[in-house]
């Protein structure tokens, strides 16, 4: 059995190794474009601010390993056309220049995301940085050492990331997005307010609801230029999000209208023999039902490993995703699992929100801090499909018991009743979990 995988980050990574896994007699091909694998790019941002103890150990897994356990490793190939029903792939050495083309019987496309680049005056200047890979990240992390002011452009977790650690090093920091607030599609208006405040705390001049219309070089600095002002720094960084990178597979599979590979919950496509997993596939949201498209390194790594359980023949069904994430900016932690009142809308869905704000752990402690509390649900089944959480208190697996409760179907009067332990050192009687679903419960 010829297997090809066409990329190798988080996808093609676990795909091949549950093949070998799986089938260690399997004959597998794996083509990247780069020289690395596996890169934690969600690190970039800690290595800029200098939270990394070292920058290799933002790797879990190399060419190296995948050949140990029988991959055919063509790294620095990148791959030019595949033939989906003539079974063929044709790659060129970017060391050497050779082309080549191969057969193959089942193909894995993990081809992942590239950043989303708007047709702009200037954009291509050496001073305009983006933020996707490993290369990237060097990029970054060499310029932050010798600059002292920085414009970061998307106010998503990537952007907003960057702006907080150059922030924490001492830098100039403007932070443009388009829509009106920081982290709008991640969270609600009350957690923007709150982080919004400690950018302005910490210097960070922050330009929101404005659109770039050019960059302009300006002698040793980059100028960018919006459609309500001008920001002059060292350097600009693109933090606008990403798309599927799936243009070599157009017309052959079927597709999202932004180009993410439709698959089933067994990770194949509408072409027989044909898989899909990570940034360049759909997900199943659970809280809509629907495909959708959510580029995350955990659905990518689950979705993998699913690949190689299918790959001979359907065993394996993906439970789907919430989407379930987090992030630390200052003091605060962040997490979120499911809708909230803006993906909501933007897909069609009707939702009821409640927000509570409590001290986590009794006042007899001698100390304590807040948390803000968001639950959403169906107005009609009462089924959980969201919730939120931030404080100045590690709250993050809060939202992996949203994820759970929406994966389980569960209603906002169950979750309310579920048994949540107490304990002054670190929670009410009443957790705040369980005080935000009985507030919902008893909303009228």
């Amino acid at each position: 059995m010829k297997i090809a995988v066409i990329g190798c980050t988080h996808a093609g990574t676990f795909s091949a190794q549950q093949i070998l896994t799986e089938y260690p007699d399997a004959e597998v091909t794996v083509y990247e474009r780069n020289d690395n694998l596996s890169f934690l790019s969600c690190g970039i941002a800690l290595w800029v601010g200098n939270h990394v103890s070292d920058p290799k150990k933002m790797f879990y897994s190399s060419p190296e390993a995948l050949s140990k356990l029988g991959a055919n490793m063509k790294m620095e190939h990148d791959v030019t056309s595949v033939d989906l029903s003539q079974k063929t792939v044709t790659a060129k050495n970017l060391k050497t220049g050779e082309t080549d083309t191969n057969s193959f019987d089942k193909i894995v496309i993990t081809t992942g995301s590239k950043p989303v680049i708007p047709n702009l005056p200037g954009i291509h200047s050496s001073k305009v940085y983006q933020c996707k890979n490993w290369q990237d990240a060097t990029k970054i992390k060499e310029a932050s050492e010798n600059i002292s002011s920085a414009v970061v452009i998307g106010a998503g977790y990537i952007g907003a990331e960057l702006a907080e650690q150059l922030s924490l090093i001492d830098k100039k920091v403007t932070l443009i997005d388009g829509l009106d607030r920081v982290l709008a599609n991640n969270f609600d208006q009350k957690v923007s307010e709150k982080v919004e405040a400690e950018y302005r705390n910490h210097g960070v001049t922050l330009a929101l609801g404005q659109m770039v219309q050019e960059f302009e070089e300006n002698g040793d600095q980059i100028t960018v230029k919006t459609n309500q002002g001008s920001y002059t720094a060292d350097i600009a960084i693109l933090a606008l999000g990403f798309a599927p990178r799936t243009e070599l597979f157009q017309n052959q599979v079927d597709m999202l209208p932004n180009g993410a590979i439709i698959t089933n919950e067994y990770m194949e496509t509408s072409q027989k023999d044909v898989f899909a997993a990570g940034d360049a596939s759909t997900v199943i949201y659970n809280p809509t039902g629907k495909p959708d498209y959510i580029p995350l390194a955990t659905n990518a790594v689950r979705q993998g490993i699913l690949v190689g359980n299918n790959i001979v023949k359907p065993t394996v069904k993906y439970m789907g995703t919430q989407a379930t994430s987090a992030v630390q900016l200052y003091d605060y932690a962040i997490a979120a699992s499911g809708l909230n009142s803006l993906s909501a809308k933007k897909r069609g869905i009707e939702i009821e929100e409640i927000s509570l704000e409590q001290d986590y752990r009794p006042d007899f402690m001698l100390t304590t801090t807040k948390v803000l509390s968001t639950l959403a649900w169906d107005p009609k089944t009462r089924q959980v499909l969201g919730g939120s959480f931030i404080a100045k208190h590690d709250i993050s697996q809060a939202a992996n018991v949203i994820s759970l409760a929406i994966q389980n179907k569960m209603t906002i009067d169950q979750l309310a009743m579920v048994d949540l332990f107490f304990q002054p050192n670190f929670d009410q009687p009443v957790n705040y979990i369980g005080a935000v679903a009985a507030a919902a419960a008893n909303k009228k």
